[in-house]
């Protein structure tokens, strides 16, 4: 068990941080100034800080000075407010062991606090940079990227949602950014201030679940030894994001529909009816209507939460974004790794720019970061990329044998070949329609009607 001070003149934050704290099986003190964290701190075995930034008194800054000075070895986390957060890169050349923005979530109180028990663990800092902070503060929308037509649509919607309190739906294929998509519009919201709080539908059992949205009493069930808030209440007047909707149960949809239809609920085992101030957010990569039709999922649950739509398009409809996404990824893994990698190669981007990315975003990071472990220099090329890419633009493997006999899939699969040839060859003649045609055997005005057939014009092949 590691002790963990905990300081924040603010009541509601220092209760939230002790629960999180306590729950994950650590010690939690408290302090409400700068000055009585000193004192707790030269009394007592302290293994981690997480101070706030203002203070009565002194500041968080000025703790982290005097703590240092005693024992510079001491992790200490600070919190800034949102919009702030350049403050924070003063704590960083300081020694601030790491940051967290409020409104924070319960998991980014628990990585950091893992993260620095395993640094210490370790015997190596892992500190971040005052340049990877100050990064985080571009774009209006942190961490989303794209350029393209149809990102442009998604933050329209965005900038017209942030101000409202209807619950938000997000629709895309797995990898595509929603989670990233509720961020935004939380932190852009007048809830900002307010906690962020995320649920992985997906991944808890139905009991298991209801205990964590809505919480429990003590000797509610088996293992219930204390009361424990659920995420509706810890989201207070924040955000309450539910991931992977599509895949609750029938018994939870049912106490769901209830919170968005009468804004209230009561912990698991209790009787005291609790009220829902959060605003509800949920996503999918699941069709919906279709789980509607098999009697999966409630059709008033889906009316309840699908006031405002936000459809997520998947990474091979905005290949314009790839370049943006690549070499923001390439920065990503420069500042949290050893690796010195600082671009890709022209030839990579190709077959990049080529590929259907089954997997959208998350397949494409994952690409890049092993590139850069693979790449013997500082750059990125053909030979360090994932051998599914190099097959898929080659056409390798894509022999009858690969095909379903169903004509349906068969017309699907040749279609998704003849745009990657086609495509292979414009990248090849660097966008001259006449000299691909001749690599192609087609005539100029039958590959224009092609292009036109795969919106392969919007490209620059240059």
């Amino acid at each position: 068990m590691k002790t963990i001070l905990i300081v924040d003149d603010h009541h509601g934050t220092t209760e939230a941080i002790q629960k999180i704290v306590e729950e994950n099986q650590h010690k939690a003190l408290v302090a409400y100034s700068a000055e009585q964290a000193f004192d707790i701190f030269k009394s007592s075995a302290i293994d981690l800080i997480i101070t706030d930034m203002k203070l009565p008194g002194k500041s968080g800054l000025d703790l982290l000075k005097q703590v240092h000075e005693i024992d510079s070895d001491i992790p200490v986390i600070v919190i800034t407010a949102f919009g702030t957060i350049q403050n924070a890169v003063a704590a960083m050349k300081l020694g601030a062991f790491d940051y967290i923005a409020k409104p924070f979530t319960v998991e980014e109180i628990e990585v950091k606090i893992n993260k620095a028990f395993k640094s210490q663990k370790s015997g190596t800092p892992l500190k971040i940079t005052a340049f990877s902070l100050t990064e985080e503060l571009e774009g209006p929308y942190s961490g989303i990227i794209g350029q393209s037509k149809r990102m442009q649509e998604v933050f329209a919607v965005i900038g017209k949602t942030t101000a409202a309190n209807s619950p938000v739906l997000i629709l895309g294929e797995s990898g595509t950014g929603k989670e990233l998509v509720a961020r935004a519009l939380h932190y852009n919201s007048a809830r900002a201030n307010h906690p962020f709080v995320k649920v992985n539908c997906a991944a808890l059992a139905e009991g298991i679940l209801e205990s964590e949205l809505f919480g429990h009493e003590r000797g509610a069930f088996t293992g219930a030894v204390k009361s424990k808030p659920g995420r509706f209440e810890m989201a207070g007047g924040g955000t309450i994001f539910l991931d992977e909707i599509g895949e609750v149960s029938p018994g939870v949809q049912v106490k769901l529909l209830r919170v968005l239809q009468e804004k209230e609920f009561e912990r698991v085992g209790g009787t005291k009816t609790l009220q829902m101030r959060a605003r509800v957010i949920a996503a999918t990569n699941t069709d919906l209507e279709s789980r509607m039709q098999q009697n999966l999922f409630r059709e008033d649950l889906y009316y309840r939460l699908n006031v405002v739509t936000i459809q997520l398009p998947p990474l091979r409809e905005r290949m314009e974004d790839i370049p943006a996404l690549v070499h923001h990824f390439i920065k990503k893994v420069r500042e949290e790794s050893s690796q010195d990698i600082e671009t890709i190669s022209p030839a990579a981007m190709k077959y990049l720019l080529a590929y259907t990315w089954p997997g959208n975003i998350r397949e494409l990071e994952n690409v890049i970061e092993r590139a850069s472990v693979l790449s013997r220099d500082s750059t990125i090329d053909v030979d360090d990329l994932t051998p599914n890419i190099l097959e898929e633009l080659n056409g390798l493997h894509r022999t009858a044998n690969h095909l379903n006999e169903e004509e349906g899939d068969y017309i699907k699969r040749m279609e998704e070949f003849e745009k990657q040839l086609i495509f292979s060859a414009l990248m090849e003649s660097r966008g001259n329609i006449s000299h691909a045609a001749k690599l192609l055997g087609l005539k100029r005005t039958t590959l224009r009607y092609k292009m036109e057939k795969h919106d392969l014009l919007r490209f620059k092949f240059e």
